[in-house]
């Protein structure tokens, strides 16, 4: 049978009980990264969590090779304890496991989740939002068009999203959401569970000033945006398309709902147009 484990997201105690009964008596682990996985079970047998290290064999399964490797493994997922763990927390979320999730599922094979970890939940209590309500988006496009459309289209929700951000693309996060409304609340937290965990709040000009003020980029990021206050007065691009107005005032209005300059949006229309 298939099981799919939470691990950590940096504390060791945050592992449980059920997780090490599973892991004791598993024969194949898929992971997303077998060394990370490895020492995650070195460390949980050196303090004294893990009775016994599993004698169980150790594969790679990502987005790059989970098509093939299905094939090769397809018939053991039935006949052996198998388990399947992300590098941390919850699995097949923004995860290659879902691919794992879609064929047991299509194919009518057992498989059990287990709760545990979750840097979104974790992000969003810690938040203090008071919505409740929650959009989990994971990663953005990493650039371009795709990327501002993508945080355009979240900056008109009325629902909180949670996003998952890079160290080295968290500073121009924050400053498209400052370009676009720099007084949006956002809540950052900085490597979750961890020994330099930290929360930030405030609006998004406020932790962007503090972020570079006080050199706090390196480490992993989850980014927590309110949800939009009266979505009923932002401007939709295809409502700026089907306006009769001149090109360069166009240019101008989706320069600044998108980003770039007025002058690549002014060549867009007037190619398009």
């Amino acid at each position: 049978m298939l099981t799919f484990v939470p691990t950590p997201l940096g504390n060791l105690q945050d592992i449980t009980y059920r997780a090490l009964s599973v892991f004791e008596s598993a024969r194949l682990f898929l992971c997303e990264d077998t060394r990370v996985t490895r020492h995650l079970l070195d460390l949980l047998h050196e303090r004294g969590y893990l009775a016994a290290l599993p004698e169980a064999e150790f594969l790679s399964f990502n987005e790059h090779n989970g098509p093939a490797r299905l094939k090769q493994i397809a018939d053991r997922l039935e006949s052996e304890a198998v388990v399947y763990v992300s590098d941390a927390g919850m699995p097949a979320i923004s995860d290659p496991g879902q691919l794992l999730v879609a064929w047991c599922q299509e194919r009518e094979i057992p498989y059990d989740v287990l709760p545990g970890p979750s840097a979104v939940t974790v992000a969003y209590a810690a938040s203090g939002f008071e919505s409740g309500r929650f959009l989990f988006y994971g990663f953005l496009p990493h650039q371009g068009r795709p990327r501002r459309e993508a945080l355009e289209e979240l900056l008109r929700s009325p629902w909180d999203t949670v996003l998952y951000e890079a160290p080295h693309r968290l500073e121009k996060l924050l400053e498209a959401i400052v370009q676009r409304d720099a007084t949006r609340p956002v809540f950052a937290a900085k490597e979750l569970s961890k020994k330099h965990q930290r929360y930030y709040r405030g609006s998004a000009r406020e932790l962007l000033e503090r972020v570079r003020a006080e050199g706090a980029i390196r480490g992993e990021w989850v980014v927590v945006m309110a949800g939009a206050s009266d979505t009923a007065a932002v401007l939709h691009p295809e409502e700026i398309e089907a306006m009769d107005l001149p090109p360069k005032v166009k240019a101008k209005l989706f320069a600044r709902l998108l980003g770039g300059t007025v002058s690549e949006w002014y060549d867009r229309l007037v190619r398009k147009g």
